[in-house]
């Protein structure tokens, strides 16, 4: 059976409009407010701007098989435990007929690529050493 990737260019696109158009209206919002956040920052703290994203991951985990999965994306209920760590929070938990199909977490690169490149590479390489030795 192929994976249907329910129009996933289109959906790209509209996300990544999503994702500047996100940024910029934060920005603004604390520009008016004059609560400015400093450089970047300003357009990162409102916390939405990977939502389109999350709602493309969505529609492709509904469209293969899991239209009847639980999917978690209250913030209460997107912790699980660690092994080096008691806790992780995802973006989105998928459960289906009890059991954990797929813990998602999304992030987003901008600006200050040495920096941020490097703690997104370790934020990424710890992950995945929690969940295999976690699973061992």
């Amino acid at each position: 059976m192929a994976i249907n990737l329910v129009d996933y260019e289109q959906k790209t696109h509209e996300a990544i409009k999503a994702f500047w158009g996100n940024r910029e209206a934060a920005r603004q919002k604390q520009i008016e407010s004059g609560k400015a956040d400093q450089g970047e920052r300003a357009g990162v703290t409102a916390g939405k701007n990977m939502d389109g994203f999350l709602a493309l991951v969505l529609d492709i985990v509904r469209s293969n098989g899991l239209a009847h999965a639980e999917i978690h994306q209250n913030r209460a209920m997107l912790t699980l435990p660690g092994y080096f760590r008691p806790t992780k929070l995802w973006d989105i938990l998928v459960i289906y007929k009890g059991e954990l199909i797929a813990a998602i977490e999304l992030k987003s690169q901008v600006g200050s690529f040495g920096n941020n490149f490097n703690n997104r590479t370790e934020e990424t390489i710890g992950t995945a050493h929690d969940f295999w030795t976690n699973k061992a």
